[in-house]
Order: C-alpha cells, then structure tokens, then sequence
C-alpha cells in the first residue's frame, strides 16, 4: 500500500512534469506569434520576388520587342539601300549624257595614254577619254535595257493573264509559245530577231524584248492559277463580277510586287544582252559609244598593252548589273509580305 501510494505521489508529483510540454506549448505561443510575425515579414520579400518575377516577365518579352525592332531596322537599311541603288544609277545616266561630246573629242596627240590625273582611265588609240566613253556608253546601256525590260514586262503581264484566265485553249497555246522560245538557244534567237529587224538600236531593242517575256510570263501565269482558286475570288465571280472587273480590282494588285521584281530584274541581263550582241557586232553601230563596242575594239589593242581599254569599262558594266540585281532583290524583300514576320 505504501508502495502503492509513493507511486501514486510519484506520479501526482509528476504531473507537473506532464504537464510541462503543455505549460511549454502554452509558454511557446509568443514563439509561434513571433514566428508568424517572421512569416507576415515574409510577405514583403515574397511579394519583392513577385515584383521581380513581373519584372523578369517584362525582360523575358524584350526579346520580341528587339525582334520587331531588328525587323523594322531591316526593312529600314533596305530602304536607304534601294534610295542609294536608284541615286547611283541616276548618277550614272545624268554623267554619260553630260560626257557625250567628250566621249567623242578626238585628240592624237594623247593617244593611248595609260591612267593619270587628267584621265583617270586613260585614252584610246584616237585619244578619246575613256572614262567619258565608258560612262556614256553605260549610260547607253541603262537606257535601253530599261526600255527593253518596260516592254518585256508590259508583254509577259499580257500573256500570263491570258494564259490564266480564257480557259484551257489559250493556257496551251500561250504555254507551247513560252516553251518553244525558251527551247531555242537565248543569245542565238536574240542575234537571228536583230538580223531580221536590221541591227541598230531598233534591232537590239526587239531581240532583247521578244526574248525576255516567257520566263516573267510563266510566273505571273502560275501567280493568277493560285489566285483564282481563293474564295474571295470564286465568291466575286459568284455576285457576277465580270472577268475584266475581277483582274483589274483582284488579281493585279496581288501580282503587282512579282511583276515589279520580276521586271527589275531582267535588266542587268538586257543590259548585258546589249553589250553581247554589239560585241559580235550584231547590235549598235560602232559609231556609238557603246559598251560592246569598246570592248569589242578594245581586244585588238590588248597585245600592245593597252590593258585599262578594256578592264575598266568590264569591271563598271558588271557593277552596274549587279547594282540592278541587288535592287531587284532588296525590292523583293521589301515587297514580300512573308518577309516582315523575319
């Protein structure tokens, strides 16, 4: 029995010792509010990291905002790349037509000097400048390539619509005619068509647009299939749009940027068509001051060292074509819708 209660004291005296992790618990509530208050500190700093997570969102869209800017930069250089391409070229013609009497003052007594201060790129055999002969006759070549390219282009925009839009009879016959001139070889039907019209300026001009339309055409033809399959145009045919009304208001103005590419393009090689063919001499006469035709006289006084006859009108007629091929394809950057999302 007193065993029994010594436990019985033991153990009522030990409830203060059981009780203590619940006097404790209670005695740690201020811990558990100060932890609380710690965590209600907390809040600032989770909401600073929500703050910088905003602003890392902000940062993260940045990169699309210097895409459309290196977009619009781009679109931006080729706009001052075609207004300094079309300037130049425009420089080119205005000095060959103010050289065109210079370009034909013969002076012996300078005959064949090389490159110096008063010529930069020397004199010919009858003493003429070179410079104003290669810049007139640049200029020349502009003149009637670009006219010649006008044409072409003005005649594959007429076929390639025919072809596309009067049914199937004039798709075959339009499309036997673009394979039987591209079949034949290109420089070769250019020299038989100025044979036939008499050589001249006349003759170059022909054989350069009879034989520059079929490739522009096949494009502008295959351009219009494309459209003619789009709703807006089935339905404008539906509302009894006529065909005329159709290509006008619906059709060229989808093809327009093609056909402008497309027709800039064909001048470097209008120009260089010009020059082949008064190099073989079936083109200009050999009083003009063409390039083919300095070129062409040129080679007979090469063997007498007479190198910069011929080096510097070759290297300015290849700058000058691929002056117009890099406007041709800045336009067409420029032009292509698909380009802007780049």
């Amino acid at each position: 029995m007193m065993r029994w209660k010594k436990t019985g004291q033991e153990s009522a005296h030990d409830l203060p010792e059981k009780e203590a992790p619940g006097q404790g618990s209670v005695y740690d509530l201020p811990e558990k509010e100060a932890s609380g208050q710690r965590n209600a500190h907390d809040l600032p700093e989770k909401e600073a990291s929500g703050q910088r997570n905003a602003h890392d969102l902000l940062k993260k869209e940045a990169p699309g905002q210097g895409g459309q800017k290196l977009c619009w930069n781009r679109k931006k250089r080729t706009a001052v790349a075609l207004v300094l391409t079309v300037l130049l070229l425009a420089l080119v013609i205005v000095a060959g037509i103010l050289c065109g009497e210079k370009a034909l003052k013969t002076d012996l007594a300078l005959a064949s000097q090389p490159p110096g201060p008063a010529h930069p790129f020397g004199t010919d055999w009858m003493g003429r400048d070179m410079l104003a002969r290669t810049l007139k006759g640049l200029s020349l070549s502009i003149v009637i390539g670009g006219a010649a390219s006008i044409a072409s282009g003005a005649l594959s925009l007429g076929f390639g619509i025919l072809a596309a839009t009067l049914g199937r009879k004039a798709d075959a016959a339009v499309s036997y005619l673009i394979d039987l001139i591209l079949g034949i070889p290109h420089l070769l039907l250019l020299v038989l068509i100025s044979l036939a019209v008499g050589r001249g300026l006349r003759g170059v001009v022909l054989g350069i647009v009879l034989t520059h339309w079929p490739t522009l055409a096949r494009v502008i033809r295959g351009e219009i299939l494309q459209l003619k399959e789009q709703p807006y145009i089935l339905a404008a045919g539906k509302l009894g749009k006529s065909r005329r009304y159709i290509v006008l208001h619906h059709m060229l103005p989808n093809i327009l940027p093609q056909f402008l590419t497309g027709m800039l393009l064909t001048f470097p090689h209008a120009i260089l068509h010009e020059s082949s063919i008064t190099f073989l001499g079936f083109g200009l006469s050999s009083e003009q001051p063409a390039i083919g035709n300095i070129l062409s006289e040129s080679m007979r006084y090469l063997i007498t060292r007479n190198w910069w006859l011929a080096i510097f009108p070759g290297i300015l007629l290849v700058c000058v074509v691929l002056l117009f091929q890099y406007l041709g394809e800045s336009l067409r950057r420029f032009a292509d819708p698909a380009g802007a999302h780049r």
